[in-house]
């Protein structure tokens, strides 16, 4: 059942909690999201709006078999994926987040990374990774450096506003990023 606006305007400010995987070491891809929309703080579920391209994405990419709903993220430790965000909160547009906010959910991502070591740490949201680690000439696609003991890559927002990036483009991007985890598992 799709969220009221009142069930919208009362999910302001709440947390949604990590996806991660329970065993050390079977952590592929860690997604960091920005921050979770009204929606998804609504429902409980990450990248949960109509309209966002995360799940189509992560489908057609061929990191799962089929695609997932959003109601079924728990699943994705057992692909060796996990979903976090950079800013715990729940907001309606990501622009109400504070710099000092990405700053800091940029120190917790180094901390979760350090204690659950995934293969790659993959940031969606360009703009919000230059902020938050104060990249600001940030590309997408795999980066130069290392985020602790993960390699990392940025992606495109999967979000519906980022209309510059079409599901067939985020899709390439998520494809580039399965393929190169996969090769460090390829001896």
């Amino acid at each position: 059942m799709r969220p009221t606006k009142a069930d919208l305007e009362a999910a302001r400010d709440r947390v949604i909690p990590d996806i991660l995987p329970e065993a050390p070491g079977t952590l592929r891809v860690l997604f960091c999201g920005i921050n979770p929309g009204l929606y998804s703080g609504a429902t409980g579920r990450h990248f949960a709006r109509p309209g966002n391209r995360f799940w189509p994405a992560l489908h057609l990419s061929g990191f799962t078999d089929r695609r997932l709903h959003p109601s079924e993220q728990d699943l994705l430790p057992g692909y060796g994926l996990g979903i976090t965000n950079l800013a715990p909160r729940t907001t309606a547009r990501a622009d109400e987040l504070t710099d000092a906010e990405l700053r800091e959910g940029g120190r917790r991502l180094a901390a979760l990374v350090e204690r659950h070591r995934p293969a790659y740490l993959a940031v969606a949201g360009v703009t919000a990774y230059r902020t938050a680690f104060a990249r600001p000439k940030t590309r997408i696609g795999p980066q130069d450096e290392d985020f602790g003991p993960a390699r990392l890559w940025v992606l495109p927002n999967p979000s519906g506003l980022n209309a510059s990036w079409p599901l067939e483009r985020i899709a390439a991007e998520f494809a580039r990023l399965r393929e190169a985890a996969e090769a460090l598992r390829t001896p």
